[in-house]
């Protein structure tokens, strides 16, 4: 069994099915991950270039905002 490294929810995922690079998601967060490992099961968190230019234009803001 699984565990979200984000949320630390359980996520059902067959081993035996998954492929290296693989995307699979939480379904508790929706957090994505890339199967980096199958034995012994190794996820890494998928960043979403979408959420790092929010992340930018907000922090722009912030610092337009302060003057």
């Amino acid at each position: 069994m699984a565990y979200c490294p984000e949320c630390e929810t359980a996520m059902d995922l067959d081993v035996e099915e998954l492929e290296e690079g693989e995307i699979v998601s939480c379904p508790e967060c929706g957090t994505d991950f890339e199967i980096v490992t199958t034995h012994p099961l190794e996820l890494n968190l998928v960043e979403d270039p979408d959420e790092d230019e929010e992340e930018a234009a907000e922090d722009e803001e912030e610092e337009e905002s302060d003057y």
